[in-house]
């Protein structure tokens, strides 16, 4: 299950609600085949592991995801090139 820091709930509702309003509509994480993830607007599926903040979908998980992304916490920290979330 993954987990996410107060922070970066906070950044990913930003970036959402920069993207969209629409009360349905979250962040969801699908890979890039660089092995890395991406963000991209949808809605929740049936098995998503959702994140809320204040009342919006900031993060959706498809369950295929699941085992790959068991224990992982994602966080924002600063750096010289501005914020950083992973």
């Amino acid at each position: 299950m993954v987990a996410v820091t107060e922070r970066a709930a906070r950044e990913l509702k930003a970036k959402l609600l920069g993207e969209t309003s629409h009360p349905e509509v979250g962040l969801r994480l699908l890979p890039t085949p660089g092995g890395r993830f991406m963000l991209v607007l949808d809605t929740e599926l049936s098995g998503d592991q959702v994140i809320e903040y204040q009342g919006s979908k900031v993060l959706l998980v498809g369950i295929e995801y699941f085992r790959a992304l068991e224990a992982v916490t994602i966080d924002c920290q600063d750096t010289h090139q501005g914020l950083f979330c992973l």
